[in-house]
């Protein structure tokens, strides 16, 4: 039987990667679970709990699948020290019909650490003052996603008028601003109608935000890779699948014979 205890084999991946330069790196990819069954999901986890910053629990699947195994995915990422975020849509389909009170009630209540607000297709009713209030009440994080699902890429315009709309929420205290793309990063936020990343954008966003307060949704692979070649390793990404979560860190590592080329991911050997 093959020894399950890492630590007494001579040796490791973390090791030779130290050697060739590799640093050690919190984890900067938040990858989401569009309705994983749990085996699948909690064995992802188990992989690259490491690597994960937050978990989304995406769109609204945990709503409509069975609640066991809603709670035995959660449950997995809070052993696993892995904290827990509701995408923005059920956010919004909770404010449209009033219930933002019960659905909060029962993120708390499943043991999710955070939920995302946004008013990506729907206009946000409530006071972000008072959304604060109800999460703080509960003890709920709140990150909150900028940018509408169906209105088409970034102006200049809009981008201004985002930046002020996330400085309001983060000074009201949520932990991060998220920067839609969907699932396509194709005519949406800072992506063109053929997926051009629109730099400029993303910078005006880091230089009144901060970086570390932003998230950037980068759902396709070269997404990912333009977000990485631009901002370099430490760039917080989100809306990854699962089993895309690898190749994401790999390329932040400079480990993928693209990622090498550039100097800012390449390790330093």
């Amino acid at each position: 039987m093959k020894n399950n205890n890492i630590n007494t084999y001579k040796h490791h991946t973390w090791d030779y990667l130290r050697s060739i330069g590799v640093p050690d790196m919190p984890g900067r990819t938040s990858p989401f679970d569009p309705g994983y069954d749990p085996a699948t999901l909690i064995s992802h986890l188990e992989q690259s709990a490491h690597l994960i910053s937050i978990l989304k629990i995406s769109m609204a699947c945990w709503q409509v699948a069975n609640e066991n195994a809603t709670r035995q995915k959660i449950d997995a990422a809070n052993r696993l020290n892995i904290p827990t975020v509701t995408g923005g849509g059920t956010f919004e389909v909770a404010c449209n019909f009033g219930k933002l009170p019960e659905f909060l009630d029962l993120v708390a209540d499943l043991g999710i650490t955070r939920f995302e607000a946004g008013e990506g297709f729907i206009p946000l009713k409530e006071k972000p003052k008072e959304v604060m209030r109800m999460a703080n009440e509960r003890g709920l994080e709140v990150q909150f996603e900028i940018g509408e699902k169906h209105s088409g890429a970034f102006t200049d315009e809009v981008v201004a008028e985002l930046i002020d709309q996330g400085k309001e929420w983060l000074d009201l205290g949520a932990k991060q601003i998220v920067v839609e793309a969907r699932e396509s990063a194709q005519d949406v936020g800072l992506f063109s109608i053929d997926g051009t990343f629109d730099t400029k954008g993303a910078d005006q966003f880091v230089k009144a935000l901060g970086f570390d307060a932003l998230i950037f949704e980068a759902p396709t692979k070269p997404s990912q890779f333009a977000m990485l070649n631009h901002f370099g390793q430490e760039v917080h990404l989100c809306n990854v699948r699962m089993e895309e979560l690898l190749r994401v860190e790999i390329y932040r590592r400079g480990l993928h014979s693209d990622a090498f080329r550039h100097e800012s991911l390449r390790p330093r050997g």
